[in-house]
């Protein structure tokens, strides 16, 4: 039985590292890192390197997953904070090009986790199944799961989120702010619950990954049904949930440079934000990678985010994307 797991598991380990690879080879996804376009620190080859090297850590979690749904273990036990940590040490212990897969990690480790569970508990990964899990698992963290993905994101060099107010959350800036959270027990939900005012990502782990399993997964799955492509249903699906959901990353990257208060910041933000998400909505009108204005109009905005002033990168838009695609891919989809 022992060895069944190990296969299974690594049949979901595969699934993500595939998710996540083919998130960053979606072209062009504007503003993104994709096979065409790096950034100046951060290439496409990082993005890859940072796509395998999640690997180890996915199959353990999906593996402590399928002993929560034996009962061996319960669901706060499985540790999905500890994993992500683990799976962004590995990250950058593989390659140099800084922060590529915080969001996804993020994500695809409470899935993995979940996909565990439904393997062991129910015999078959569905979605609704996988997302109704999900939801327990993340309401069964831990404070010490908040601890270690307090320690991921600050390996990833990504804490500066503004300034909290003391009385709403720790700030990252603070000494004491894990003193703060194991004195108050806060778990990584309420973590979560807290920054998802500012951050897709968050508020997709507070809310059974939504935005993945009702938008994502489903335009993936249509878009690749009518075009036989996944290139084209992967940029697509990115287009579909910029254009419904603008992205935070960008909001608070904008808001930031105007003041250090998060809550104004994004406030100031999502103007800039809901802009690009009209210019995805227009490309997608005219036919996206399926037209040839669609495909001279994507050109276009690549282009113009990564030649305007701030390098717009909607890099939470991508993190949602690969949660959709691993989504699909353990449900059944073959590429």
């Amino acid at each position: 039985m022992e060895n069944d797991l190990i296969k299974k598991a690594n049949d979901i380990m595969i699934a993500a590292q595939l998710a996540s690879a083919l998130e960053v080879s979606g072209t062009p996804k504007p503003g993104n890192v994709h096979r065409n376009a790096d950034f100046m620190d951060t290439r496409f080859e990082h993005y890859l390197a940072g796509s395998i090297a999640i690997g180890p850590h996915i199959r353990d979690v999906a593996l402590m997953g399928m002993n929560a749904g034996l009962g061996r273990i319960k669901l706060s036990r499985i540790s999905i904070g500890r994993y992500i940590k683990k799976a962004i040490h590995e990250v950058r212990n593989w390659h140099k090009g800084g922060n590529t897969h915080l969001g996804i990690v993020l994500l695809l480790i409470p899935l993995a986790a979940s996909a565990g569970f439904m393997t062991t508990k129910f015999g078959n990964i569905e979605p609704s199944g996988l997302r109704s899990t999900l939801s327990k698992i993340m309401k069964a963290t831990t404070y010490q799961d908040a601890l270690d993905v307090w320690d991921a994101i600050l390996e990833s060099n990504t804490s500066s989120l503004g300034q909290l107010s003391p009385d709403i959350a720790p700030d990252f800036r603070d000494a004491d702010a894990k003193d703060k959270i194991i004195k108050q027990k806060i778990r990584l939900y309420d973590l979560m619950k807290i920054s998802s005012k500012w951050d897709n990502v968050a508020k997709e782990l507070t809310t059974g990954m939504r935005i993945s399993f009702n938008l994502g997964y489903k335009t993936l799955l249509d878009v690749y049904e009518k075009t036989g492509d996944i290139n084209t249903a992967t940029v697509h699906t990115f287009l579909t949930i910029l254009a419904k959901h603008p992205d935070t990353l960008i909001a608070r990257k904008v808001g930031l440079e105007r003041t250090q208060n998060i809550n104004e910041a994004i406030n100031i933000g999502i103007i800039e934000s809901k802009k690009i998400s009209k210019k995805a909505k227009m490309i997608l009108r005219l036919g996206g990678l399926t037209s040839e204005k669609g495909k001279k109009a994507l050109e276009h905005f690549d282009k113009e985010l990564r030649d305007s002033k701030n390098k717009l990168n909607p890099g939470t838009t991508a993190d949602i994307v690969a949660s959709s695609l691993m989504i699909a891919i353990i449900c059944g989809m073959k590429v």
